[in-house]
């Protein structure tokens, strides 16, 4: 299939341009090589951990939503046999308060987390003191020995209500840690626009026949919840000087810069290192008060110490996210064309503000506009306190509450105009032939340019593979019979491969094995596999021969993480630099072995073959035995037969897709049945379609939860009401229909060499927008749904 023809941008002018040949293992549907490990049995998560003469960590949590601290003694719990250390406040004042990793706005700096709290508690499950002790049993008594004097404040729960005095001057101070007294803060931590065009004047002077339409959206509040909660290991080494710290995930790299300042050690003296990982989703892996507590107690008792959280703890502790409130208006033509966009929401953060920054709230407003050109825009995003949960990123962050709110304003603008809601997405389509797109906003910093695309080719496929017109009949045949059945769609663009950086270093030995490292995370997404078969693509060997090594600080210089569906874009890119490096140079050095020109050498098999005589083929462990530290000198090459490849980039990708579902809701309880759940995504290039899919089936059933079962809620005190499984509801194998796929390659982006745009978020972004048009259609009521999760006491209510 050819590349897609993309018109000239100042920004891409240079970039090189992947041919879209499919080859023998990218584009293949490998095999996972992470799954052998973990099907026997033999992987390793941070519970699996065990160290002689470790302790065990329990965190006291504040049993009331907001309060001030009168005091805490820890002395009962250290009379108990086998307690070793308990801590409070005062016990680690020197620490600053947590820091942001991503979109540090300077308004935020006073409404960090404190690593145990500090004079104030703002949620229930913040954590107040720490336990040591020989076992997690002892540890668990302990903490419920710990004497805790609480004086109750009114909670704060309402985001939208009017900001409340949140911080005093000495409190704020304290928290932004920046050496000069600051003034009291309230609960709004921060708000901002973005906007482009001019929104006030296309209002002011609307053309004959526009219309102005209203539209108010509501996601609820919810999180992740994988498999494994969090937890942690760490033991200081004193011989070899090295704080070590096993169970980090997603973003080791940083989270070692972090901890090594925290506890008072230059980066080089502490090792982060990954283990198996259930699941990542956004939640896991950034810096909570839990991780500082288990380092730095390792560095100060010099004891190994654990810490696993326990399910209950993680619904309280983790962080939760969405919960935003959008308002919208649109002024639209009469044919549906929307002229002008003028939006604000407000973003519940919860209690306190922490390694995100305002990431979900700058991708809200960043990505709002979709796949719609909306020559005039501007949305206003409010950050705001409560005395909740802090919230943070959860799959496809921004987006799926952003999708939501604009997917439900253009189904509205289709219902009071009267047209057909494809037709309506058609006409504000931004064009094929306009690629890349650029507004002139940023999102996380970069700037926002769509890089390629043909989002009415997308619908066009989808329509005619899953015969949707048909279904559209087949419902409404259904509804005309008595049944509550009805259909929906939503059209998303997502983003995905923040740069700036990412490295690898590919590796032979002398048996001909081949190893390659990197700064990539994982968080069980396959990312092992997929940087395997690009490295095999260029090396012409079986990928399940080749060994991937990261996640680990001391085995490579640098890594960003695993967030912003990023890797298969930054670190299969690096990847493929260093496979071409490394053949290049096999070639080089076979040549002057072989005494012939290096454009008749090739390679395959783990071999490097010389075109027309197949007998003088050297394999890779023979080139790299002659690569030894003389031969390299004497061939004029670095010694080993190992390359270094570095991918950058100033700019996402932005893959894009549309859900459709079928529902169907029962009359007596309100119940939605989702029957069918359509997916069609453009990746650019799929690297292995069967991956892809999981990321999307995973996705999926991800936004269903949210969109239909999924929400925490507290009483009017702040007391969680959600804190079991029996409580918080996640959809299992029977709510979840088949997911129906169509992964398409048209648009392979120009600003990567492997024509890759990420597919670990699209799955979800939509879902809460399709399934919620079609409960519309189903019961006949247009813009019926302005909110999720979907309740069957709502839909009741409509029915009555």
């Amino acid at each position: 299939m050819p590349l897609h023809r993309l018109p000239e941008h100042p920004d891409f002018d240079d970039v090189r341009r992947p041919s879209h040949a499919r080859r023998a293992m990218i584009g293949a549907r490998a095999l996972r090589i992470e799954d052998p490990v973990l099907l026997r049995g033999a992987g390793r998560f941070a519970a699996d951990t065990i160290r002689p003469g470790e302790l065990h960590m329990r965190v006291v949590r504040s049993p009331i939503a907001h309060g001030r601290i009168r005091s805490v003694d820890v002395t009962p719990a250290l009379l108990l046999d086998g307690v070793v250390a308990a801590w409070t406040h005062a016990d680690i004042a020197e620490l600053p308060a947590i820091g942001f990793r991503l979109t540090p706005l300077a308004d935020l700096l006073p409404y960090r987390q404190p690593v145990l709290a500090r004079r104030i508690v703002r949620y229930v499950g913040e954590p107040v003191a720490v336990v040591f002790a020989t076992s997690a049993y002892l540890a668990e008594d302990g903490a419920e020995l710990v004497r805790l004097d609480l004086d109750p404040l009114p909670a704060h729960l309402d985001a939208d209500a009017e900001p409340v005095p949140w911080l005093d001057a000495e409190q704020a101070t304290w928290a932004a840690g920046l050496g000069r007294d600051l003034p009291a803060q309230d609960s709004q931590a921060t708000a901002f626009t973005v906007e482009y065009g001019d929104v006030a004047a296309a209002f002011a002077a609307p053309g004959p026949g526009y219309r102005v339409i209203e539209s108010d959206a509501r996601i609820g509040r919810h999180t992740g919840v994988p498999m494994e909660c969090r937890g942690l290991a760490a033991v200081y080494d004193a011989a070899e000087q090295q704080l070590i710290v096993d169970g980090a995930a997603k973003v080791p790299f940083w989270n070692r810069e972090a901890v090594a300042a925290m506890c008072g050690l230059p980066p080089r003296q502490v090792q982060v290192r990954e283990t198996h990982v259930g699941g990542g989703f956004g939640p896991r892996g950034e810096l909570y008060p839990e991780d500082v507590l288990v380092t730095l107690a390792a560095v100060r008792l010099r004891r190994p110490i654990k810490w696993i959280e326990d399910r209950q703890e993680h619904l309280v502790a983790t962080n939760h996210s969405r919960g935003q409130h959008h308002r919208l208006r649109a002024l639209v033509r009469a044919d549906g064309v929307i002229e002008a966009l003028d939006a604000a929401f407000v973003l519940d953060q919860g209690a306190y503000v922490r390694t995100h920054g305002a990431t979900v709230a700058s991708l809200t407003a960043s990505m709002l506009p979709g796949p719609y050109r909306i020559p005039n825009f501007r949305v206003r995003a409010q950050v705001r306190l409560t005395h909740k949960t802090p919230a943070g990123t959860y799959r496809s962050p921004g987006r799926y509450e952003g999708t939501f709110a604009r997917e439900r304003l253009v189904d509205r603008i289709a219902g009071e105009l009267g047209l057909d809601p494809v037709e309506v997405r058609e006409r504000n389509f931004i064009p094929a032939e306009a690629m890349p797109y650029e507004r002139p906003i940023q999102a996380m910093g970069t700037e926002l340019v769509h890089d390629s695309g043909d989002y009415a080719l997308l619908r066009a496929k989808v329509w005619e593979k899953f015969d949707l017109d048909g279904v559209r009949r087949d419902v409404a045949a259904r509804r005309a019979a008595g049944e509550l059945a009805g259909f929906g769609f939503a059209f998303f663009v997502e983003k995905s491969g923040i740069g700036p950086y990412e490295g690898a270093r590919i590796s032979v030995d002398s048996s001909g094995a081949v190893t390659v490292t990197c700064g990539a995370s994982s968080v069980g997404q396959g990312v092992d596999t997929v940087l395997a078969q690009v490295a095999a693509e260029v090396l012409g060997i079986a990928h399940d021969s080749i060994r991937v090594v990261r996640g680990r600080t001391d085995q490579f210089e640098y890594g960003r993480g695993a967030f912003a569906t990023r890797l298969a874009v930054m670190a299969g890119s690096a990847v493929s630099n260093a496979a071409q490096a490394l053949a290049d140079k096999a070639r080089r050095v076979t040549a002057h072995a072989l005494g012939v020109p290096v454009e008749d050498l090739s390679l395959a098999g783990g071999k490097v073959l010389v075109t027309g005589d197949p007998a003088q083929a050297r394999t890779f462990g023979e080139i790299a035995r002659l690569l030894d530290p003389s031969g390299a000198a004497e061939l004029k090459e670095s010694p080993g037969l190992t390359a270094d490849g570095w991918f950058h980039s100033d700019h996402m990708t932005y893959p894009y897709g549309l859900h459709a579902a079928v529902v169907r809701i029962d009359p007596g309880t309100g119940q939605t049945h989702v029957e069918r759940f359509i997916v069609g995504y453009d990746v650019g290039r799929a690297l292995n379609p069967t991956l892809v899919e999981g990321q999307i089936a995973g996705g999926v059933a991800q936004g269903l939860g949210g969109a239909l079962y999924e929400e925490f809620r507290y009483a009017e005190d702040g007391t969680p009401l959600c804190t079991t499984f029996m409580d918080y509801l996640i959809p299992t194998a029977l709510e979840i229909p088949p997911i129906e796929t169509l992964i398409t390659e048209d648009a392979p982006s120009p600003i990567n060499p492997l024509g890759v745009k990420g597919a670990g978020e699209g799955g979800t972004t939509a879902v809460a927008a399709a399934v919620a048009a079609a409960v519309d259609d189903a019961l006949g009521r247009p813009n019926a749904i302005t909110s999720v999760p979907i309740h069957p006491a709502h839909i009741r209510g409509l029915l009555a």
